[in-house]
């Protein structure tokens, strides 16, 4: 069991419970995000043992990141939802050059790898003209409304697991949002049990897909997956801070947020360089 990838899931399952930022990035920014999609893909492979090894010490921080840290990064969003998104926002800027280090842009990229780097920021950046208002808890249980809950569980998962898309913020353009955070508040386990078992399909789905195009075109994987952390930035971006005070706090949570980034760089790349 490799139970440093603990505090990876944790900080992915925090990253997930908010609207806009995409715990894919966030596997990025730990240098785990090729290895995550081959851990999940490799689940149905003779090696399905040593992938649980991976797997499930992340999945235990996912899922305690998101049921302990859900109301805490619920109340930030209301109080402070600027200075939160710009923590969240150092954090993607910061991962920027360890991707393009991981890729190797300056040797490998050419005019087409270019190319699918500005479809990934188009895609992403296009999503902060989506309607997601606020939508209603659901509170009337029947077939039709877990169909809809496991559905949206499977297309939120998908998202999830493509650096710069966010599950939440899909949940929230498919009306489910306050749903699925109010039952994992409230431990609704009808709702989280329909809507895990979408999200655990969609990510099984997906990753063979995103370990295919890894596998074959790895070169133009990566650059499309630069482009789509890119136009996550647009998402995230909150605006410029009203006052001055809330201004200078957004300052702060940037900085914390690019120096997080450099930290768990530096701590990422010092783990690569001992395996």
């Amino acid at each position: 069991m490799e139970w440093k990838n603990i505090y990876r899931g944790m900080m992915m399952g925090a990253s997930d419970v908010i609207p806009g930022v995409s715990g894919g990035t966030i596997a990025v920014l730990l240098g785990i995000y090729d290895r995550l999609i081959a851990a999940i893909n490799g689940l149905m492979s003779r090696d399905w043992k040593k992938q649980l090894g991976f797997l499930i010490p992340l999945g235990i921080g996912v899922a305690a990141a998101i049921l302990l840290l859900a109301k805490l990064i619920e109340w930030l969003f209301e109080h402070y939802p600027g200075p939160t998104q710009f923590f969240f926002l150092g954090l993607i800027i910061g991962v920027l050059p360890y991707l393009f280090h991981k890729a190797e842009a300056k040797q490998k990229f050419k005019g087409s790898h270019i190319l699918l780097l500005l479809v990934g920021v188009i895609v992403v950046g296009s999503m902060i003209f989506l309607n997601a208002g606020e939508a209603a808890v659901i509170t009337t249980m029947d077939t039709k409304t877990y169909i809809l809950l496991f559905f949206s569980g499977f297309i939120a998962s998908s998202a999830m697991i493509l650096p710069g898309i966010s599950g939440s913020f899909m949940l929230l353009i498919l009306g489910v949002y306050p749903t699925v955070i109010g039952a994992i508040s409230n431990l609704h386990f009808d709702i989280i049990a329909v809507t895990g078992v979408g999200i655990v399909i969609g990510l099984v789905f997906m990753s063979k897909i995103i370990n295919y195009f890894l596998t074959h075109f790895r070169t133009g994987t990566f650059a499309l997956i630069i482009g789509l952390v890119i136009g996550s930035i647009f998402v995230v971006f909150p605006g410029v801070p009203a006052t001055t005070p809330l201004f200078l706090l957004s300052v702060v949570t940037f900085a914390a947020g690019l120096f997080a980034a450099y930290i768990l760089g530096r701590v990422e790349y010092k783990d690569e360089s001992t395996q």
